[in-house]
């Protein structure tokens, strides 16, 4: 059982930045697809990014492209969301997410081993 934990979550102000960290305790962290999604309240969860076992890959939803970059570092087993420009639309419960088996998607139910979530509140 893969275990994800979120961390960097907070409250900032609309136009500044926060980076989401995501700490994987399988070692075998390398092979899989990761994604981050967010849930806001009375909406149904949504993709934000994703990125393939080596990095080679992304993919970002619309509302976030030019503002968030997924990255990952396999050797401390964490991948990384780094959210610029933020605004009052980004307010949500932020979760990451682990594909362990072979296959880049974007789609939440392709997803097996989820996160608790960490909450991001943007301020006027």
């Amino acid at each position: 059982q893969v275990q994800l934990i979120e961390s960097g979550g907070g409250l900032v102000q609309a136009g500044g930045s926060l980076r989401l960290a995501c700490a994987a305790s399988d070692t075998t962290f390398s092979t899989y697809t990761m994604g981050w999604f967010r849930q806001a309240p009375g909406k149904e969860r949504e993709f934000v990014a994703a990125i393939n076992w080596n990095g080679g890959s992304t993919s970002y939803a619309d509302s976030v492209k030019g503002r968030f970059t997924i990255s990952r570092d396999n050797a401390k087993n964490t991948v990384y969301l780094q959210m610029n420009s933020l605004n009052l639309e980004d307010t949500a419960v932020y979760y990451c997410a682990a594909r362990s088996t072979p296959g880049f998607t974007t789609t939440a139910r392709l997803y097996n081993y989820w996160g608790r979530g960490t909450q991001v509140t943007v301020s006027s």
